[in-house]
């Protein structure tokens, strides 16, 4: 099997659907994108792991980057892809083998673009972060992600989503002791004193903050509970586990800082935790991408790999098919004319 890349990005994004890549099973379809992209002249191709790095040389006073990972979360009896009217079904049409279709289409058929570019596929972005095929690249090959804008494309509804939120997790262990349920009154309930907890986390007031434009809206909620021994039995440890999502204003620092704040009087165990990025539309090439796409940027709920390279000090948006609320669902689809919408406006921006 070969993969033709000029094939109309409606029909790759079917035919990447097609082949599964299950987080950690991408080195199927990595060969076959390998093998496409080699045989173009006009790149040059870097392999590191499943993730592929190809780049144009043409010494143009701009480089543009495109980005977008292989892998998809584990599929829901909807592979392979089917066409039902203007929809593509399947896991991965939004998140994201539509967008890697755009990209790929466009590295095979933009020969003599009016910037340089480089073109990123990497593996694993739907697990946890040591597996991360970008931040791997990040960290032993920045050179080859230097440039002066990336556009990681990711399913926006073909609207510019800029910067994202940072998260951190932390759990709160709270004491109790030990009894039989029998006799109650000889125990301190864990379970029952995490109430005052809650409450405090229901009471909480999350900033809203307009950056660039851009309205960016904080959360910080309890996202699981874990206590209990038997069911006769006072439980004497309950742990809560609170998400924090922050505009990309704060460090990962002040993050922690404020939920340790917000929290005083807990034991609070930092378990996790990402740094949000700027949405950067003040930078020229940022700017000059949002006007010749089109539409009103606003911020990116969540975080994604913009952040990756805003730490390398590349301005980076979110851009590409497919809405983000099918992300991961069993009935996950794309519009067809948003992979056609898509294709157009990064090929006149990219011409």
């Amino acid at each position: 099997m070969s993969l033709d890349l000029t094939r109309d990005p409606v029909d790759l994004t079917a035919d990447l659907v097609d082949i599964a890549s299950v987080s950690g099973t991408e080195e199927r379809l990595a060969d076959l994108v390998e093998d496409a992209l080699v045989a173009l002249t006009h790149l040059s191709v870097v392999r590191d792991g499943n993730s592929l790095v190809a780049r144009t040389g043409r010494r143009r006073s701009r480089r543009v980057l495109l980005a977008g990972h292989l892998d998809t979360v584990p599929i829901a009896d909807n592979v392979p892809s089917r066409r039902d009217g203007d929809r593509l079904f399947g896991c991965g049409t939004s998140d994201m083998k539509s967008g890697d279709a755009v990209l790929l289409h466009l590295a095979a058929t933009l020969p003599h673009p009016a910037y340089d570019l480089t073109f990123v596929l990497y593996d694993n972005e739907e697990v946890e972060a040591d597996k991360n095929g970008l931040k791997r690249l990040a960290e032993t090959r920045p050179d080859l992600l230097a440039a002066d804008l990336a556009v990681l494309m990711e399913p926006t509804d073909g609207q510019v989503e800029a910067g994202c939120q940072g998260t951190l997790r932390v759990r709160v262990t709270i004491p109790g002791r030990r009894a039989h349920s029998a006799r109650s009154w000889l125990g301190e309930n864990a379970v029952h004193a995490t109430a005052p907890l809650l409450a405090r986390l229901v009471a909480y007031d999350p900033r809203s903050v307009e950056i660039d434009g851009c309205t960016y809206r904080e959360g910080l909620n309890a996202v699981k509970i874990e206590g209990g021994v038997a069911g006769n039995v006072i439980p004497d440890a309950c742990t809560v586990t609170v998400n924090f999502r922050f505009a990309p204003d704060r460090s990962e620092q002040q993050a922690l800082d404020h939920v340790r704040e917000v929290l005083a009087g807990y034991d609070v165990e930092l378990t996790d935790s990402a740094p949000g990025a700027l949405p950067g539309l003040t930078a020229p090439a940022a700017a000059h991408f949002v006007e010749a796409v089109g539409g009103t940027p606003k911020a990116k709920y969540g975080w994604t790999d913009v952040a990756r390279f805003a730490a390398l000090g590349i301005p980076a948006v979110n851009f590409g098919p497919g809405d983000p609320n099918l992300a991961h669902t069993r009935e996950e689809s794309v519009e067809v004319k948003q992979i056609t919408a898509a294709e157009r406006a990064l090929r006149s921006y990219l011409s």
